[in-house]
């Protein structure tokens, strides 16, 4: 009897004080087009409550019954203020117009400049489209990635290079999503230009550490970007004619405020130029790239919406009669948002991945013996659904669960000499809890835990070999036959448990420290054993042999806002501890290998430094300067014998290890019709292996290594410079254009991508020959448009 009423009354409380509260959610739209504002800050001022929206532009915020002054403020638009008396649930959707160039300078205490305080995250940086396009770029193309690496803990091996690198991690520990579907290569034309076309794509997150528990399968950070969902109110499009590409951006409503649509094509040109050569190996060469964006966004009812996004890439480069080579992305995902409830927010996705790439002689149909054509993808099938739960104002619930599915085709070879690699398949389950905690006004806590398994799946042939001996081909002992869908391996157990931790305690106003934690497991690999991963480099899963990788970072930040959120001032160190990372032994054959496990060995990885970064945000001159001083070190000692260690088991530095990183980013806007844009950039000199002695066969010196990494090539620094004239424009008229003038390289840095060694032939000494990707100025100009 007592439990009973104990129970009784603990129900009866909870129904009084349920009732006394009311909650208010909606959408928050752009007045202009009718896109989703992510991130917008909803709040009450007397008391002080608030929440933000989500990355479908929905908020929910339960308080108490009242009259209250609600803001509706988010960066960049005007603050919408208004009084609303609150007695039972309600349905508040806002629109927000861009503020004009003379309230940005005025109107900073009513944008909620402080989120940076407010927010336990820490380790994240976000940028929209509109202020990566401010920023000067290579022959005036608009680069997500590479205007990443301008911000801090973020880098690259050099110009050129596929793929970026985040605090010591390697390219392939980088999760990134467009419209939630995996990219496997983010880059055209071998690392100079981003897969992203900057007209399609409305909102670029970068997390570095501190990981939502939502994302899981890489180590080191997750680059989310979002595409436009098409503009609702009217027709409209943008686009540019540059030096080596053309792009058009076309968007408007099928069915006004309900239906719409975005489509965005790009295509370089540099083949056609070529084209007009006099020099018939330029004439006959083939380097271009295009891609192709779409997105339809559909609004059911204020409760169901459906997104349907679909990309896709293609680069080609090659050389008439000679060779073939060529890569790309293709992508799509299906969304379906359901508003279960004022305080339940329902996602589920459908998505598909297919990254390709090829290899071969230029007619693959010639008899002889050097014709050869190679294949290969990677596919990905992924099911999700995500809950958020607002369950009052203090607690914001996140769960769901996740499965891919994944198909590695490693190479079907075909021409004088024909061969299949076999594929492999896996499966990778996951469930993930978070719970975004208001404990007092002063500290935040974001807690959250993943669980993930995966399985290592036949059709498959795996050989068996010698227990206790080296893996490699005179040690194989037999071959296992594993049935389709038959488990190879698994990975279970309590290893996949990832626990994320973020804690925010706010010292006043303008000051608060951060604490953040995060374990994270990776059962994918990229097998490469160049400084910079090619985009025929392959991709291969934990199994039998090959090990699931793991990393634990820690990171404390220190937040600081001066003049009311206009300078911020961020501080961060961070230390990585990672485990099973896999690398290549010494001469190591990967290209075209079946049994690719004979030519791995498994390391321990560290990676620890600071970044700081002071950014101003609002006024004539915005931008930020930062500086990351790090170290990433690699210690491969595992093997049954010695002589398979990597540079005698020592700790030795990665190739992307870089120990000083400057980047200093300005735009003023000079007027009406004037933009100016420069950024510089310094960088510690990647690290290299130079030859220890030589050896000479047959009259032929050699070089001879024996340790890893223990020079480093020259710096880098660079400086661009940019300048966006904006052409007269009718006022009637929606037509407005613009010229953007840029200079990269400004003062002709030659920048060494690489260092080798090779013999003089002159003198038959060995020598060192830098190669310089960008050894001289390149100027461009860019013709923009919009509608």
């Amino acid at each position: 009897m007592n439990k009973t009423i104990t129970l009784f009354t603990f129900l009866l409380f909870s129904f009084l004080a349920t009732s006394q509260t009311v909650t208010i959610s909606g959408y928050v739209k752009d007045a202009s087009n009718g896109e989703d504002l992510i991130g917008v800050s909803v709040y009450t001022t007397e008391p002080k409550h608030g929440t933000v929206t989500n990355s479908y532009g929905f908020y929910s915020l339960t308080i108490p019954k009242g009259t209250y002054e609600l803001n509706i403020s988010f960066i960049g638009y005007a603050t919408i203020k208004k009084t609303v008396t609150l007695t039972a649930n309600k349905t508040l959707n806002y629109q927000l117009k861009e503020e004009t160039e003379e309230l940005a300078e005025v109107i900073v205490t009513d944008k909620k400049l402080d989120e940076n305080l407010r927010t336990p995250e820490m380790g994240v940086e976000e940028l929209s489209a509109k202020e990566i396009k401010k920023i000067p770029q290579f022959l005036g193309e608009v680069d997500v990635v590479r205007t990443l690496t301008l911000l801090p803990g973020v880098s690259t091996v050099g110009e050129g290079a596929n793929g970026f690198n985040v605090r010591g991690g390697n390219v392939d520990q980088n999760l990134i999503l467009l419209d939630d579907a995996p990219i496997f290569s983010s880059s055209h034309l071998f690392g100079f230009f981003s897969i992203f076309n900057g007209d399609a794509v409305k909102d670029v997150k970068l997390y570095k550490g501190g990981m939502p528990s939502q994302y899981g399968g890489r180590m080191s950070s997750v680059l989310d970007v979002r595409q436009k969902d098409g503009n609702s109110k009217q027709f409209s499009g943008s686009g540019g004619i540059g030096l080596l590409s053309t792009r058009l951006m076309l968007e408007g409503p099928i069915i006004k405020d309900k239906l719409s649509y975005m489509i965005a094509g790009r295509r370089s040109y540099l083949d056609m130029f070529l084209r007009l050569s006099s020099d018939p190996e330029l004439k006959d060469a083939i380097i271009y790239f295009y891609d192709f964006n779409a997105k339809v966004n559909y609004t059911i009812n204020e409760r169901n919406k459906v997104y349907l996004s679909a990309y896709f890439g293609k680069d080609v480069f090659g050389a008439a009669d000679l060779f073939d080579f060529g890569w790309g992305n293709g992508t799509a995902t299906l969304r379906w948002n359901y508003l279960i409830n004022p305080k339940l927010f329902l996602n589920t996705t459908l998505v598909y991945s297919d990254y390709t790439y090829d290899l071969g002689t230029a007619d693959d149909e010639a008899e002889t013996f050097n014709t050869f054509n190679w294949k290969s993808r990677i596919r990905n099938y992924v099911g999700k659904s995500s809950f958020t739960y607002y369950l009052n104002v203090k607690h914001k619930l996140n769960f769901g669960a996740e499965v891919t599915y994944y198909v590695f085709d490693p190479g079907v070879i075909s021409g004088a000499i024909s061969t299949v690699l076999q594929k492999e398949y896996a499966l990778e389950p996951a469930i993930y809890l978070e719970d975004e905690w208001s404990v007092t006004d002063k500290l935040t806590v974001l807690g959250g835990l993943r669980y993930s398994w995966f399985y290592n799946l036949g059709e498959r042939n795996v050989q068996l070999y010698t227990p206790g001996e080296s893996i490699n081909v005179e040690n194989v002992s037999g071959v296992q036959h594993y049935s389709s869908g038959e488990i190879i391996a698994s990975y279970s157990g309590l290893e996949g448990i990832e626990p994320r931790l973020a804690v925010n305690y706010r010292l006043n106003q303008k000051t608060s420290l951060k604490l953040s934690y995060n374990r994270n497991r990776q059962y994918i690999h990229l097998i490469s054993n160049n400084t910079s991963p090619t985009p025929v480099d392959i991709w291969r899963p934990a199994g039998k042999y090959i090990q699931p990788a793991t990393v634990n970072q820690i990171a404390i930040g220190y937040f600081r806002n001066f003049k009311d959120g206009t300078y911020k001032l961020s501080a961060e160190t961070y230390y990585k501890s990672y485990q099973n990372l896999v690398d290549y032994k010494n001469g190591a054959e990967l290209i075209f290998n079946d049994n690719i496990e004979t030519e791995l060995l498994p390391g321990r990885g560290k990676s620890y430094g600071i970044e700081l970064m002071l950014e101003k945000q609002v006024g004539k001159l915005t931008g930020w300067l930062s500086y990351t001083l790090s170290k990433t070190q690699i210690q491969v000692d595992k093997g049954p014998t010695p002589d398979e260690w990597i540079n005698d088991g020592n700790w030795f530095n990665a190739n992307y290890d870089k120990t000083h990183d400057i980047s200093l980013v300005l735009t003023y806007h000079l007027s009406n019709r004037w933009d100016l844009s420069a950024n510089f950039a310094f960088q510690t000199g990647r690290p290299m292996s130079p030859p220890e002695s030589r050896g000479v066969f047959e009259g032929v010196a050699y070089p001879v290594y024996t340790s890893r990494n223990s020079e480093r090539i020259p710096s880098y620094n660079r400086l661009d410079l940019s300048a966006n004239w904006q052409l007269k424009n009718n006022p009637e008229k929606r037509w407005k254009h613009s010229l953007n003038f840029s200079v990269y390289n400004a003062y002709g840095r030659k920048n060494a991508y690489s260092i080798f060694f090779r013999q003089n032939e002159d003198t038959g000494q060995p020598e060192a020959v830098r190669l310089s990707i960008f050894a001289t100025v390149i100027p461009s100009v860019t013709y923009n448009f919009n509608f």
